[in-house]
């Protein structure tokens, strides 16, 4: 990994100290114009555009782009015992998690007789997508739907890309994965559709004869996924444009360098584009997780296509720092997906953290108890969003709206002051409305 020296000299502010940090390359403009033919597409074509793109891009020509019930209760039956109980697990402490986040109405009696009620109404139909390329991920399909199940969203429809027959008259073939099945027949999710990338989007945002439009689509993807994203925003509901998944740990002399290592290793095996950070103050540190580094890599899988790539890149650094008050300026100007505090009393370090999707606070909290069976939700901002975007949660899929209940004097009590602001703003019409009320006279002040 490449080593970036910020000792000595006092850290820039802001946007300066922000670039001196390894970050991906990920262009979601760029890839912007390449997905608009996709999405106009299936906008003008329906299904018989997604039958073409899953046999461009896919390998596999459909007959439908609707799974079958039938294939979602047979990928469940044929579950490995094991990974059912692991995701019935994941699936639980979810909802432990997620039902505390649930909103109720709650009412502000701001005058007698004038009140404001703000309720928490379910969008009425999201569309999940769960990534199927390089990796199979059957907990996003729990991270995505578990806090819309718990938000009450009423309608519900997956989508994850076919996959390629294993051989000649593979059931399984032009299907999502089978422990993708699996994993939407636990939820109870019976619409799924065998759709990838931008078309899918595409297919949840316009509609099709086989889908109907979505009010929202959540769920992460690769870039093509991303920049269909950006085209529907102001059509569609998103929850973020996720870029490449994203592991930053702060640690001091006290972590142990095994457990460093480890942890870097874990993001990188996602995605040559992954990024992998450590922040330091200990060269001792560093030295340690670079040899340990090179044992864990040799003794593990994806080396060549994934993880060497993504360490190597210009996104993944140690990054050296005179202290752990300074690293914490640096990661929060990083603003993680992930953020791992390895440091001696890492959970009051953790309190000062300001930017981050999600924090892990010591060695025994690494990300992937996070990404699986934490509780929490891995659906999180990357790309330094985490200074402004939250991560997926119940509150995602919930809208507020404001109920404005007064009666004629509570109205009364404060006519005055809304015709003088009106006329402050020049809008005498918006004055007009309230003097209508009370015969064309404001009352006058209590």
């Amino acid at each position: 990994m490449a080593r970036i020296d910020l000792r000595g000299d006092a850290l820039p502010e802001g946007s300066a100290l922000r670039d001196l940090l390894p970050r991906a390359d990920f262009d979601v403009q760029a890839a912007l114009e390449k997905v608009r033919p996709i999405c106009e597409a299936v906008h003008h074509r329906g299904d018989a555009a997604l039958i073409d793109y899953a046999e461009k891009f896919d390998g596999v020509r459909l007959a439908s782009v609707r799974v079958p019930a039938q294939a979602l209760t047979d990928a469940l039956e044929q579950l490995d015992p094991a990974v059912r109980a692991a995701l019935e697990e994941s699936v639980r402490r979810a909802r432990l998690v997620h039902r505390e986040q649930r909103r109720t109405a709650h009412t502000t009696q701001v005058v007698p007789g004038g009140s404001v009620t703000e309720k928490w109404v379910p969008v009425e139909r999201v569309g999940l997508y769960a990534p199927g390329g390089r990796s199979v991920y059957p907990s996003s399909v729990i991270m995505n739907a578990v806090p819309a199940q718990e938000a009450g969203v009423a309608s519900m429809a997956l989508a994850s890309p076919p996959q390629k027959p294993r051989f000649e008259n593979d059931p399984a073939g032009g299907l999502p994965h089978p422990t993708i099945l699996a994993a939407c027949a636990l939820l109870g999710i019976d619409e799924v559709y065998a759709v990838g990338g931008a078309q899918a989007v595409a297919m949840f945002a316009h509609g099709t004869e086989s889908c109907a439009p979505a009010n929202m689509v959540t769920g992460p993807g690769n870039i093509w996924v991303a920049a269909a994203k950006r085209y529907f925003t102001g059509k569609i509901g998103i929850d973020t444009e996720a870029g490449p998944t994203e592991i930053a740990i702060l640690a001091d002399e006290t972590a142990d360098p095994v457990h460093v290592a480890s942890d870097l290793i874990s993001q990188a095996e996602h995605d040559p584009l992954a990024a992998a950070v450590l922040v330091t103050d200990s060269v001792e540190l560093a030295e340690a997780v670079e040899k340990e580094l090179e044992a864990q890599v040799a003794a593990t899988k994806h080396i060549e296509d994934r993880i060497v790539p993504a360490l190597r890149g210009r996104q993944s650094a140690i990054v050296l720092v005179d202290g752990v008050d300074e690293g914490l300026r640096v990661v929060d100007a990083y603003g993680a997906e992930h953020l791992e505090i390895q440091t001696a009393d890492a959970a009051a370090v953790a309190d000062r953290v300001k930017n981050a999707g999600a924090i892990f606070v010591g060695a025994w909290a690494p990300v992937s108890l996070g990404d699986y069976c934490a509780g929490s939700n891995h659906v999180l901002p990357t790309g330094g969003c985490a200074c402004h975007s939250s991560g997926l949660s119940v509150q995602s899929f919930l809208r507020g709206i404001h109920i404005v209940d007064y009666t004629r004097d509570a109205l009364a009590e404060v006519a005055h002051h809304v015709v003088t602001l009106a006329e402050a703003e020049d809008l005498p019409a918006h004055g007009a409305a309230i003097k209508a009320r009370f015969g064309w006279k404001v009352p006058e002040s209590k």
